[in-house]
């Protein structure tokens, strides 16, 4: 586990931003800006400490379930932002554990396959809003900070049905490492259906 500090960290991702150091908004856990990252894509993790300790955060950064149940033993943080599935297991493992600990937390559960029944999980275990990757650093920043009526609102241009569907079957033709016979099978579709919808472009 390893608390990463901006002046160690490469260029590349977001957008320079001038460090804040303004106070979070009337009733966000006052001035305690102690903020627990969990994510295993580096590349990601590194930017978005960056982009959080340039907003004022304290930021501690984690890359496993197991290292992140370890921050959270040792002092639980006012903010979390923690990736939904890591090669260790289940982030939601860690939002769970950071709410039993600390009930005032604000956890930000980070989701890359838009699974709406995970995402309702996730708030049912504790986390205060969940977005689906990519994110970038203000909306991950707004989440964290967003008053009771701001978060989880309903989108404007929700996901057509055909387009959930699509994005079911990719995530478990991915699960199946892109075996087309073995997605088939586990979908209960047709090996030339399948094929047919995989050749096809993402439905809006």
């Amino acid at each position: 586990m390893n608390v990463m500090h901006s002046s160690r960290l490469p260029g590349a991702g977001f957008d320079p931003i001038q460090p804040n150091t303004s106070r979070l908004p009337d009733g966000v856990l006052g001035d305690d800006r102690t903020l627990l990252i969990v994510d295993d894509d580096m590349p990601f993790r590194l930017r978005l400490t960056r982009a959080m300790e340039a907003r004022g955060f304290a930021v501690i950064a984690a890359e496993s379930v197991a290292e992140g149940l370890a921050s959270i033993s040792l002092h639980a943080p006012a903010f979390a932002v923690i990736d939904m599935r890591l090669k260790d297991g289940n982030g939601l493992d860690v939002i769970s554990k950071l709410k039993a600990l600390r009930p005032d937390s604000r956890g930000v559960i980070l989701t890359g396959y838009g699974n709406i029944m995970t995402a309702v999980t996730a708030v049912k275990l504790g986390a205060f809003d969940y977005l689906a990757k990519p994110a970038d650093a203000d909306e991950i920043y707004h989440a964290l900070i967003a008053t009771g009526h701001d978060k989880s609102e309903l989108p404007e241009n929700p996901m057509s049905a055909d387009r959930v569907r699509w994005e079911h079957i990719q995530r478990i033709y991915e699960m199946c490492d892109r075996n087309v016979s073995e997605t088939a099978r586990r979908l209960n579709m047709h090996r030339r259906t399948l094929q047919r919808i995989l050749a096809k472009r993402a439905p809006r």
